[in-house]
């Protein structure tokens, strides 16, 4: 009888990418699991991908905008927070979703092999579906307001969400890999990102910290955001230079993730 044993490499390679490829039905079965999971056996089904963002704007708009009177830019104050709140519930949300990947695929893990990469990366796939079902608020406003994007501003919004899809698989990955044995990462996120929204500039322009604003570029975040209100408002140039640090910082981000992921994963069918 003939025994094969199937070990996952310490490192990323070419390989893992071709059988990332191959497995590509898989990726988007589990895909479309999530998705249908999530707003399965709900009311209004859907549309809970537009109520979150939309009763954030509302709350903030009342609260930050009316009575503290926050600064936006120039831009009227509801749709500047709900053009940041796109791009940060799509990282927030897929950061959640990719650290549990793991643990709530477990019986799976410890049943049959494929590529444990995937598990992440359809995590983060599905809010792509969100945000764009959000966006359509989003170009309501913008008629409402009178705001019209240019051809720069739509051609540049793909690689503002390639950037934060790096930024949520990197770090997802990180936490998922931590997640399979430390189970304090599901009670320690949520108070991170409560945390990490206060230090993007989503409720406020990232111009109120004056001489310090330097210190929110180090959120890669931050560009991704401010670039977005940039080519859709028109109210700025967009920041080259701040956006192109942001990408640095996803892209070490994202190794880091898929380093520290692949060192670990021989261990996932034996903890989860």
């Amino acid at each position: 009888m003939n025994l094969t044993i199937i070990k996952p490499k310490k490192t990323i390679s070419w390989e893992d990418l071709k059988e990332i490829w191959r497995y590509k039905e898989l990726l988007y079965f589990f895909t479309w699991k999530d998705f249908k999971v999530r707003y399965k056996q709900t009311a209004i089904g859907i549309l809970w991908a537009i109520f979150q963002p939309f009763t954030a704007m509302v709350v903030f708009s009342v609260f930050f905008g009316k009575l503290a009177k926050m600064p936006s830019d120039g831009i009227p104050y509801p749709i500047f927070v709900y053009a940041g709140l796109l791009f940060w519930q799509f990282f927030s949300s897929a950061l959640s979703q990719t650290s549990s990947s793991l643990v709530g695929n477990a019986n799976i893990i410890t049943k049959v092999y494929f590529p444990r990469l995937i598990l992440p990366i359809s995590g983060v796939l599905t809010k792509f579906v969100d945000f764009f079902i959000s966006s359509v608020i989003l170009a309501g406003m913008m008629v409402y307001y009178g705001y019209a994007p240019n051809m720069l501003g739509l051609l540049i919004l793909p690689l503002l969400l390639l950037i934060t899809f790096m930024a949520a698989v990197g770090g997802g990955l990180f936490l998922a890999s931590i997640n399979v044995k430390y189970r304090d990462v599901r009670y320690i996120l949520p108070y991170f990102i409560q945390m990490l929204l206060f230090i993007t500039p989503v409720i406020y322009p990232a111009s109120i910290a004056g001489k310090y604003s330097w210190l929110l570029a180090i959120n890669p975040m931050t560009g991704v955001i401010k670039a977005a209100r940039a080519s859709l408002f028109g109210n700025a140039p967009i920041n080259w230079e701040l956006l192109g640090i942001s990408f640095i910082a996803v892209s070490i981000l994202l190794a880091i993730g898929i380093v520290f992921f692949k060192k670990t994963e021989r261990y996932f069918a034996d903890i989860v």
